[in-house]
């Protein structure tokens, strides 16, 4: 039988619903007539229905067991590009990552800067000064250590004497005292260092002073016949 365009057309439109029983009683009763005299659509028709037996024997599938969770991230996903999730989840970002970082750097660079002050300031309270010359004036707020007088009770036995000199450098801590020397020249045999240490023991300075603060300082003595107790 030859296909009529426009009937066959509304007629398999009609197939699903007809299939699922979702049409009039007058409706179903129109398709009932039209598929027994033609064949074209009753082929097709008797194709749909052989299509849907299939697809019911295979039964219902279950879904996925991350269905769920798959379906929460994809729409996670979907929220996170609207303008306020995207600066929602800078601001996130940023409080993980570059908040904490930047928190430690600044930190760091405090603990830098208080290190490198604190060391200054140990470098300033214990380093030995520049040597100074006994008798030295003060120069602006720094003074070197000054000779004031020596307890040791003189005798015979010379220290040093007028062509061979015994030049020591001589370190004097902040109460005046001298804690200990360097023979830079002249006679360094254990007579003179006895001799030497035995006046350096009694001997009273006045400190170093820096900012009138006393400090640790360096004076240089020079013993020309010196005579002390044996």
């Amino acid at each position: 039988m030859r296909l009529i365009p426009g009937t066959c057309g509304r007629i398999r439109a009609q197939f699903s619903s007809y299939l699922d029983g979702a049409v009039t009683g007058v409706a179903m009763q129109r398709i009932d007539a039209h598929l027994r005299k033609c064949e074209a659509c009753a082929r097709e028709f008797n194709g749909l229905c052989a299509t849907q037996s299939a697809l019911a024997s295979l039964g219902t599938l279950k879904a996925p067991a991350d269905l769920s969770l798959r379906l929460r991230v994809a729409i996670s996903n979907e929220r996170a590009k609207t303008p306020s999730h995207f600066i929602s989840g800078l601001r996130i970002k940023w409080k993980n990552t570059l908040a904490p970082f930047l928190l430690q750097a600044s930190a760091g660079f405090a603990s830098t800067i208080l290190l490198v002050g604190t060391v200054a300031l140990l470098i300033g309270m214990f380093a030995t000064p520049e040597p100074l010359a006994a008798r030295d004036e003060p120069l602006g707020r720094a003074s070197s250590p000054r000779f004031l007088y020596s307890a040791v009770e003189t005798e015979t036995v010379p220290i040093g004497g007028r062509d061979n000199p015994v030049i020591v450098e001589v370190y004097i801590d902040g109460a005046g005292r001298v804690y200990d020397y360097r023979i830079v020249s002249g006679p360094s045999d254990p007579a003179t260092r006895s001799e030497l240490e035995n006046v350096l023991l009694f001997s009273v300075f006045e400190p170093a002073r820096s900012f009138g603060q006393p400090v640790r300082g360096l004076a240089v003595l020079s013993f020309t016949g010196v005579s002390v107790r044996a």
